[in-house]
């Protein structure tokens, strides 16, 4: 579990389901607006609740339709220039969804170096940067299909081994949502399969929360 100091800024990262409409013409941190619609919101929303005195800042920079190297291509200026003292990533479903889509999706190997490069930088420029790596996950329906199930699975086993690699918080979203599933059909909690209804949305800060913050 991390330990968020005051005046922290906290930078969450990834594609659409970390962007969730964002305005992102608007830099404020800690701005509604600049958070988006979902999780980042909610875990933002949370932790201001409980320590107005701390001076902590929320920025969002997920960018929808983002694949590990778009992540890595604006990484220079939409994180290390931003000198957080957090940074969370969710990364990987566009890998997949983008191959099956229009052959254009990043290869697991080929993820893993990039993704591993990406955070030897961020290690090298911000050394005491703490590190929260988010598991990515989809539900079969919608667009998701049997097809896809095992190459995510090799997606969120490489994740879970470059959190350990980095000393990073390794947060289990696929798990989460497989338990939620028991309770409700799949498109209750993500709508197509990949992006989260408003209770996947809070289901993940959840879940962010409690293994991250404790």
């Amino acid at each position: 579990m991390l330990t968020i100091k005051k005046n922290s800024v906290i930078l969450f990262q990834g594609d659409s389901i970390t962007d969730a409409d964002r305005q992102r013409d608007n830099k404020a941190p800690n701005s509604p607006f600049a958070l988006g619609s979902g999780y980042v919101n909610h875990i933002a929303s949370r932790l201001l609740l409980t320590r107005p005195a701390d001076t902590i800042k929320f920025l969002n920079r997920g960018i929808s339709g983002n694949r590990i190297v778009d992540l890595y291509a604006r990484w220079k200026s939409d994180a290390i220039n931003r000198k957080p003292g957090v940074i969370s990533i969710l990364i990987g479903v566009n890998d997949t969804w983008h191959e099956f889509n229009d052959k254009n999706g990043v290869e697991p190997e080929r993820f893993r170096q990039v993704y591993r490069m990406m955070l030897e930088y961020t290690k090298e420029k911000l050394p005491d940067v703490q590190l929260v790596l988010c598991e990515p996950f989809v539900l079969k329906c919608g667009v998701v299909g049997k097809a896809w199930i095992a190459e995510m699975d090799q997606r969120r086993e490489i994740v879970r081994k470059l959190a350990a690699d980095f000393g990073a918080i390794f947060v289990p979203f696929q798990a989460e949502f497989d338990a939620a599933e028991k309770a409700a059909p799949a498109p209750y909690w993500l709508m197509d399969g990949v992006h989260p209804t408003p209770a996947g949305h809070m289901l993940m800060a959840d879940c962010w929360l409690r293994t991250v913050i404790g």
